[in-house]
């Protein structure tokens, strides 16, 4: 590793219109879960100037049939899913209204080719909903084993969201960007740097006393977040850089599901393998594969068998076992890398890190998923039955599994 250098990740607030888009995508698949834990959905949103549409593909019991007609009341459902989200979210603007708004739902049948391949029947175990890599990763710069780069951007905007839902501060609007670069030495973060923070925010607060009061808020909630020791007086503020911040969301900026893959995951820390996860049920590997590789990684690293690691697996659409594994603890280990491989494959609970495997052991067949579609995938609070991959219950099987 390099002894001296920056990095750099980003965050964006529920209100980003991408982020929008997985929030509603994921109140669908909780909507159809909570019907058929079973359920196939491939929920995809776009968003824009008073338009929500939906598109994508889903089956399940007492939501659609084969024919593509809907469960009586299902249809209306799915609307009040997608408009209490905008709701929720804060939107209520004359460019993007949760109660105005237009909307569309082209959702329709999966194919039957691909339910063929994809479900279990007679000998055969349930394959994956799709071919794919998917990585997973963690280390020890926050207590949460986050890049601490993505976790501190996170955290800017989860606070400033709390603060406009509370009216703490109600000049901000819902759309957010937040940018932290750190100095390190070795594996440490040491500074920071730069911090950016572009807000959508009330008429007039581009000037004035109430720009200086603007900025005076973002730097209060950069000092809560980041702790003091990297701050000074060398780092760089940018905020609203722009200038003017009014028009934001959906009416300035069109969203759609899945594009925002790397605040999702790790900031530009580790791989993606391209998948995003929201709108897909836990069948897809895109989301359920990433998951148990963030498991596996986080648990890796708690057991202190690792600073850092990154995982990789492979499928292929329909087929039940992994096509690879791959550990890589960046020279951090204190085991071999081959090793560790070895002892994930032969814990039973895991069931081989099939399909199946994967949604048994992390209990995924449930209606959890809006929650993760804001503020990051990773480095949450598993809380009941939410965010079940940041636990780290198998540390103990890891080091039997080693002894």
């Amino acid at each position: 590793m390099r002894s001296d250098y920056l990095f750099t990740s980003e965050s964006v607030s529920e209100g980003h219109p991408d982020k929008v888009s997985d929030q509603i995508s994921d109140a669908i698949v909780d909507l159809f879960l909570a019907k058929d834990p079973e359920a196939r959905i491939a929920c995809e949103t776009l968003t824009t100037t008073q338009l929500v549409v939906l598109a994508g593909e889903i089956r399940g019991k007492g939501i659609m049939d084969e024919a593509g007609n809907w469960a009586p009341g299902v249809k209306e459902e799915v609307e009040k899913a997608a408009r209490d989200t905008v709701k929720r979210i804060g939107y209520e603007q004359d460019g993007f209204h949760w109660e105005t708004l237009r909307f569309e739902n082209n959702l329709h049948p999966q194919s039957a080719h691909i339910a063929q391949g994809v479900d279990a029947s007679g000998n055969k175990d349930e394959g994956a909903g799709d071919q794919g890599i998917m990585f997973g990763y963690a280390a020890d710069d926050t207590p949460d084993l986050m890049p601490a780069t993505l976790y501190y951007s996170h955290k800017i905007l989860e606070q400033m969201a709390a603060d406009r839902h509370s009216g703490k501060a109600p000049f901000l609007e819902p759309d957010a960007k937040s940018q932290v670069t750190l100095r390190y030495e070795g594996s440490k973060a040491v500074a920071a740097t730069a911090i950016v923070v572009s807000t959508q925010h009330g008429k007039g607060y581009d000037e004035g006393d109430k720009e200086a009061e603007l900025h005076a808020y973002v730097k209060q909630v950069v000092a809560d977040v980041i702790p003091s020791g990297l701050l000074s007086d060398e780092t760089v503020y940018h905020i609203n850089p722009t200038g003017s911040f009014e028009i934001g969301g959906p009416d300035g900026d069109a969203g759609l599901t899945g594009r925002k893959i790397i605040v999702d995951t790790y900031g530009g820390a580790a791989p993606h393998g391209g998948g995003a996860f929201s709108g897909k049920d836990p069948t897809k590997v895109d989301r359920s594969a990433a998951y148990i590789t963030r498991y596996l990684a986080k648990n890796i690293v708690a057991a202190g068998l690792a600073q850092r690691v990154t995982i990789q697996l492979a499928y292929a659409i329909g087929v039940s076992k992994p096509l690879s594994l791959y550990v890589d603890t960046h020279g951090t280990g204190t085991v071999g890398d081959d090793r560790i491989e070895q002892a994930i494959m032969s814990i039973p609970k895991l069931g081989g890190l099939t399909p199946r495997g994967i949604r048994t052991h992390l209990k995924l067949n449930k209606p959890i998923y809006q929650k993760t579609a804001a503020y990051g995938h990773f480095g949450r609070k598993p809380e009941g039955d939410f965010f079940p991959w940041e636990r780290t219950d198998l540390v103990d099987d890891l080091k039997a599994a080693l002894a």
